[in-house]
Parts: C-alpha cells; sequence; structure tokens
C-alpha cells in the first residue's frame, strides 16, 4: 500500500468530457485522458483492503486491482501492465466502455467516493501500447495441430480467439461482416469507442497467429460441414442478437427501426460505407423517439444529436431510479441508481413510467406516439411487480423517427443452430456445460448466445472460460467433458 492515509486526503477525481459544443460536432471520444500525475494519485487512494471486493465481487474478469493500482501509484507501470494482462486479455476495451462493476464494489464506496479504477486500467494499458510492452507475441504452437474455428468475432469470439491462441491453437475467426469487432465496431457508437482501437488488436492478433475471415456467412458461404470436417472443435460467438419489439397499433408503419439497425448504419458510414438512400435511418431535422432507458438508448440519443435532430426523446418503462445506492442492492452489489451517460449531458429529453400505447402516422409513415404514464404496485401471486396506467395521463409526442432499444430477448434461431440441433435452456438461450460446450460434442458456445445479453466484460470473461474449456475437451483426444448437460 504505496500511501496509506491516500484515501483520506485525496478526492476521487475524473478527467471529464470535452465540451458539448465541440464533441457534438465530430465522432471522436467524448472522454478525456488524464494526466500520468492525476491517475498516480487516484491510485494512491486505494486502501489495499483485507479482502479486495473489487477483485472477488465486482470484477467478471477477477482484476487483480489492489496490486496494481499500488504499482501505478509507485511508477512500476511495466508491472502494472503485466499484473493487468495476466487476468484483462482487451483493457483497452474494458477501460472505456466497461460500467465499472469493480467500483460498485470498492470498499471506499461505502462511506466515499470509490477509487477510479477504470481510468486508472485504461491509463495502463495505453502507456502499454505507446511503450510498445505490446509487440507481437508469438506462441508456443501444439503438436499435434489443432483447429478451432470461432463464428463471430465480438467481444467474446475475441477473448476465445486470443485465449486459444495462447495456449497455442490455431485459430480462424468467421465473421459475416466486412469487418472483424462485433458490437465493438458496429454497435457501439464512436465517440464510446473509436474503432482505431478495435482496429489496432485486431492487427495485433493478426500478428500473433489469429486469422480473420470477414464477409464470410456460415451457412451460406462456407457449410458447417467445410468448418466440421477441417476443424477439431468449433465455437458460437453469434451474441444475442434478436431484438425486442414493440407490438403496438401501427407498428407496420416505416421509420421504426430497431436501436442496433440505427447504430450500425452510422458505425459503417464512419468507415467509408455508402449506405443506399432507400435503406438509410437519419434523425437529421427528425423528431426522434427512443423507446428504452438502458445504454443502447442513451447510444441513439447522442447519435441522434450529433446527426442533428430537432429533438430527442427518449422514454422508459420502469421508475426513475434513486440519486443514490438503493437499499435494494446493498454493498457490494451493483447499486441500483440513475446514471447520467455522457449523451444524456448533452441534449434531449428523458422520461420514466411510460410506456407506448399506439404509434400514430400519416401516408404510410409514423408522425407520432401515443403513450400514457404508469405506476408499479406490490408482486402479483407471480412474484412480479404490477403495472398499471395512471387515468388521465395519455399523451401524444411527434416522432418521425422511433428507435426501439428495449433489450434482446437471445440468440437468432437461425440455419446455423437449425442446422448443428443445439439444445436451448428454458430462456431460449444455447444450452451449455460447465465448459461452456453445447448439446453437440465438439461445438462450444460463448458470451450473449449462451448466457443473454449482457456487458462486455461478462462477454469478454465467458469467452476466456470457453477457451479453457475447448482445451480441456481438445486435450482429452475429443472425448466430450465428462461435465453433463
Amino acid at each position: 500500500m504505496g500511501k496509506p492515509t491516500g484515501f483520506m486526503e485525496i478526492a476521487r477525481k475524473t478527467p471529464g468530457y470535452r465540451p458539448v459544443d465541440e464533441r457534438l460536432h465530430d465522432w471522436r471520444a467524448v472522454e478525456r485522458v488524464p494526466g500520468t500525475a492525476d491517475i498516480q494519485e487516484q491510485a494512491a487512494r486505494c486502501m489495499d483492503c483485507g479482502i479486495p471486493f473489487c477483485h472477488g465481487c465486482g470484477c467478471p474478469l477477477a482484476n487483480i486491482i489492489p496490486e496494481w493500482n499500488d504499482l501505478v501509484y509507485r511508477g512500476r507501470w511495466r508491472e502494472a501492465f503485466e499484473l493487468l494482462r495476466s487476468t484483462n486479455p482487451f483493457a483497452e476495451f474494458t477501460g472505456r466502455i466497461c460500467p465499472a462493476l469493480c467500483e460498485g464494489a470498492c470498499v471506499l464506496g461505502l462511506n466515499r467516493d470509490p477509487v477510479t479504477i477504470r481510468h486508472i486500467e485504461l491509463a495502463i494499458i495505453e502507456r502499454a501500447f505507446d511503450e510498445g510492452w505490446m509487440a507481437p507475441r508469438t506462441p508456443v504452437r501444439r503438436s499435434p495441430e489443432r483447429r478451432v474455428a470461432v463464428i463471430g468475432s465480438g467481444p467474446a469470439g475475441l477473448a476465445v480467439a486470443e485465449g486459444l491462441n495462447r495456449k497455442g491453437f490455431w485459430v480462424t475467426v468467421f465473421d459475416a461482416a466486412r469487418r472483424p469487432g462485433g458490437i465493438l465496431r458496429y454497435g457501439i457508437p464512436e465517440f464510446k469507442l473509436e474503432k482505431r482501437v478495435v482496429e489496432r488488436r485486431v492487427k495485433l492478433m493478426e500478428a500473433e497467429g489469429v486469422r480473420f475471415e470477414s464477409g464470410v456467412a456460415v451457412g451460406e458461404d462456407v457449410s458447417l460441414k467445410f468448418l466440421r470436417d477441417r476443424f477439431d472443435a468449433i465455437c458460437l460467438a453469434g451474441g444475442a442478437r434478436e431484438p425486442r419489439d414493440l407490438k403496438i397499433p401501427g407498428r407496420e408503419l416505416s421509420g421504426i427501426h430497431f436501436a442496433l439497425e440505427f447504430l450500425k448504419q452510422q458505425n459503417r458510414r464512419l468507415d467509408g460505407e455508402v449506405i443506399p438512400e432507400s435503406e438509410s435511418i437519419m434523425a437529421t431535422g427528425k423528431h426522434v423517439v427512443v423507446i428504452g432507458g438502458g445504454d443502447t438508448g442513451a447510444d441513439c440519443l447522442g447519435t441522434s444529436l450529433r446527426q442533428g435532430a430537432a429533438s430527442v426523446l427518449q422514454i422508459e418503462i420502469l421508475p426513475e431510479p434513486p440519486k443514490t445506492r438503493a437499499v435494494e442492492t446493498p454493498w457490494p452489489a451493483w447499486p441500483l441508481m440513475r446514471r447520467d451517460s455522457s449523451s444524456h449531458l448533452e441534449g434531449g429529453q428523458r422520461r420514466w413510467c411510460v410506456t407506448g400505447k399506439a404509434f400514430l402516422g400519416q401516408e404510410g409513415r409514423v408522425s407520432g406516439l401515443r403513450a400514457v404514464e404508469v405506476e408499479w404496485g406490490k408482486p402479483g401471486a407471480d412474484g412480479r411487480p404490477v403495472m398499471r396506467e395512471r387515468a388521465g395521463t395519455e399523451f401524444d409526442t411527434p416522432a418521425d423517427l422511433v428507435l426501439l432499444a428495449m433489450g434482446f430477448t437471445g440468440p437468432r434461431k437461425g440455419r446455423i443452430l437449425a442446422d448443428l440441433g443445439v439444445k436451448f435452456d428454458a430462456r431460449g438461450n444455447v444450452l451449455k456445460n460447465v465448459d461452456n460446450m453445447t448439446s453437440v460434442p465438439g461445438v462450444f458456445a460463448a458470451g450473449d448466445m449462451a448466457r443473454g445479453a449482457s456487458l462486455v466484460v461478462r462477454a469478454m470473461a465467458d469467452g476466456m472460460v470457453t477457451a479453457d474449456g475447448i482445451e480441456r475437451y481438445l486435450d482429452s483426444r475429443g472425448q466430450p467433458s465428462s461435465a453433463s448437460l
């Protein structure tokens, strides 16, 4: 523990964001980069707890946080990096977009502001890139050779590929999109995660031996039989891509889109793709309504503002969270509380306890949303809270563009899953055992496809677990794991 009194003497300090009137006119990262002195001072706030809940309870990757905080404070950056790399395969991603579950479990957060763990993590990995410590490492290949196909190049697929490549397996990652990265490249806006960061990591993985086959749709461009004949194992990492719909009157009107369609198009534009006018989804000059109050909804808000929307309203069916930790989520649980993203600080409106009743239209196109306020009562016989409309609160709001950002219901039950014949659990996710192997021997599933829609950091952690499971399977000469489904 570098500075025993640091947590009492030093206040929490974050780098903050670029000015709103500046960042709304570009797509660059909104968050400022903290200086070295600030980061070391913030690292000194870590109390080096006897039981580090940030490590054991908060972080899905089990990052060894107190130790690398202390190393940063002492200026031992290389050692801090090696410690971070030992648990986190892609700290440059989590350091930018993770909600920092570790900070929710920080012991200092019991009576003071928690340590700025995420910013310290980002400073470590970026210093490693700047100093050349992230030079490609050539793995020692196994004999006999073992080859694994990973279908999907999002955070889970990349983590599986990274883990297996480190273990000496030959890995090929297939993705139907033009470039690898999955939701990191196409779903998360540029202003939160600049795509140069994704490209930098992909190039590093390629230099280390991972092969990427982009623009290849498995089941169409190559058959599953082709993959099973040429690879010793297959990992499905296609994510939970089936969006939750809002089936109310007027849903057939044009101008109503799922959030990810909208976000993907903007990232494709920035990547130089030309979107046909007939397919283009743009908020420019339009009254935009975003249905869904989560992170994806906030991304739609920030993107709409940058495209020049006339107005943006984001509605959420659930009640407004409290400003401080709710009693229902005591420490060290992830706290239920109101969080305003950088996009919420840029403009637009937010309303809670509101649900849509009907889409209004003119000449086949959406022109408005009829909505109503709701209230939540005590749980009913099924254990779920009862929702009721509040009498006399119905209202209409203009909407030239409606974006549905209500989450995802699970993986798409497309051709790949059907042809493989994998089983599904009660929630509709791909059924897997403790090694993340599906009901089909030699076929594994990682990330949201098997666990349901969640955070990037959890998908990464699940990818690393899957890589270990594939290793055990292949080391047993192709015999299925003893863990039953």
